[in-house]
């Protein structure tokens, strides 16, 4: 079912909101871990199955045990690796400069009024 014009404009500035805000867009901009960590990691992951399935044929669960060891590592390893810092990233302000955290106050609060200004209009419109 097709958005009406009301839903697509609240969409659109929705998003235009959300991109507005550098946080948020950074999260959601994809990961920025290095290729060549997960490369090692999946081919980790690849040798700890190959240990997994030399312990299951040669009846030996020690060996099964450390290829599962072996995967686990390496998959969390290639998984929870730090992210790089781009250096579009928003940087902490420098203490004494209190201009910048009263402008993303007076941001935070405009946007708020504008969601219970919008949800004040859908609850007397009948939307809700």
């Amino acid at each position: 079912m097709p958005l009406s014009e009301y839903e697509q404009r609240v969409l659109e500035e929705l998003e235009r909101d959300l991109g507005a805000d550098p946080k948020i867009s950074h999260a959601m901009s994809g990961s920025s871990r290095s290729r060549g960590r997960l490369t090692w990691a999946v081919l980790g992951v690849l040798i700890g199955l190959g240990v997994v399935l030399a312990g299951a044929v040669s009846d030996q669960p020690v060996v099964g045990i450390a290829g599962f060891a072996l995967m686990t590592f390496a998959a969390l390893w290639g998984m929870f690796t730090p992210r790089s810092k781009n250096s579009d990233a928003p940087t902490a302000p420098a203490p004494g400069k209190g201009a910048a955290p009263k402008a993303k106050q007076s941001n935070d609060q405009s946007f708020m009024r504008r969601v219970e200004e919008r949800f004040e209009r859908r609850r007397e419109q009948g939307d809700l």
